[in-house]
């Protein structure tokens, strides 16, 4: 279970900071359950109440700051996403992202990066579905190593371009 002021990862909401944790204070609603309540760092004006023991959406602890630097050094070994079906690439972006996990997200990241190359290579634009995809990913990446990293995160991609070369 996560503590006030903890931030966690709460599916596509990206990173949330736990504002209380306890049951909804409405007399009109008492089903027994204890609620965390959610402020989405990245999101103006928005809060989440979600049950503790919510299974269908990914909640998970924020990287450290050790595990994010450890983490950046795995990146290039990280591979792309078998892609088995073009047509039906969105979903396996869509499911991806669903997991909340940073190395399928970097996967993302790099498969989308090759499908531009090649596409360039070509004389084509990015498709708008990768070009979507992309940026939802990279906000997603940068969002959770801003917080992990005590960065802004506008400030994340110069600091993997300085760790990472190539990047």
């Amino acid at each position: 279970m996560f503590s006030k002021g903890d931030y966690i990862i709460y599916g596509n909401s990206g990173v949330c900071k736990v504002e209380q944790v306890g049951p909804i204070e409405d007399r009109n609603f008492d089903d027994g359950r204890i609620y965390y309540t959610l402020k989405p760092i990245y999101i103006r004006d928005s809060s989440i109440m979600t049950p503790v023991d919510n299974s269908r959406v990914v909640m998970r602890e924020v990287m450290s700051e050790n595990e994010a630097k450890e983490f950046i050094k795995t990146i290039p070994d990280i591979g792309t996403l078998d892609i088995k079906d073009e047509r039906k690439i969105d979903q396996d972006y869509k499911s991806a992202l669903l997991t909340c996990d940073p190395v399928k997200i970097v996967s993302m990241i790099k498969t989308i990066c090759f499908r531009i190359e090649k596409r360039e290579a070509a004389g084509k634009k990015a498709t708008a579905s990768d070009s979507k995809y992309f940026h939802i990913a990279e906000d997603s990446l940068y969002g959770e190593l801003a917080i992990a990293l005590d960065m802004e995160k506008s400030e994340v991609k110069d600091y993997l371009h300085d760790k990472l070369p190539g990047y």
